[in-house]
């Protein structure tokens, strides 16, 4: 007699500490292709080696700051492997772009403190851009699994983003910013509106905001 198998659930959910070396590992194969932190982290002038170094401890202190900041760390599961994740910032928290002094620290050490500082004033131009809304949450950092893009995870991934913001009373909206073209017309199917072009290091991308 054969067994049926039953459709693993998808959801939405909090990250647990547990969860937060898989997700490092999933930001990690986002973006190692991302063409500002090529530029940041000097992947063209120095060996793949130096880089995948600096691009792996930059995450893992990012999502330390985050995970000891109480930002929203978001995934998508699939039974129980994590499929997407989603690293969102609070406008409104005192986690701001230096991040606390032993993260700064600690990257200086790691990426070197050119590339440090060089991240800290990109999230700063971003912020001042923002300062006409209130309230919102900043997207820093999303990914889906190698293979399963164009497979629904990033759409069910922002729309888990739209509940957390719905939920939150005085949340004005979410923002991002992205580099590639295709991830601005994925964003842009799901709501989002460009408010306006920033370049940092000669590396172009829109900043793009959703309204609750």
């Amino acid at each position: 007699m054969s067994e049926v198998e039953q459709e693993e659930t998808i959801k939405a959910v909090y990250l647990t500490a547990e969860d937060i070396n898989i997700a490092a590992s999933l930001l990690y194969q986002a973006y190692h292709d991302d063409p500002l932190l090529q530029d940041i982290l000097h992947a063209k002038s120095s060996d793949p080696q130096s880089y995948e170094k600096k691009l792996r401890a930059l995450i893992r202190e990012e999502l330390n700051s985050f995970w000891q900041g109480h930002q929203p760390l978001i995934g998508i599961m699939k039974g129980d492997t994590l499929k997407a994740v989603a690293c969102m910032i609070k406008s409104a928290t005192e986690l701001q772009a230096e991040r606390y002094w032993h993260w700064r620290l600690k990257l200086m050490l790691s990426a070197g403190y050119l590339t440090t500082q060089q991240l800290i004033e990109k999230e700063k131009t971003i912020r001042q851009e923002l300062a006409q809304y209130d309230h919102y949450f900043y997207l820093a950092f999303i990914a889906v699994a190698p293979g399963l893009q164009k497979q629904g995870y990033g759409r069910y991934l922002l729309r888990a983003l739209d509940d957390l913001v719905a939920s939150t009373a005085n949340s004005s909206g979410v923002a991002v910013y992205v580099t590639r073209d295709e991830l601005t017309g994925l964003f842009i199917s799901e709501g989002f509106e460009s408010l306006k072009p920033l370049e940092f290091n000669q590396i172009s991308g829109q900043l793009l905001f959703k309204h609750k």
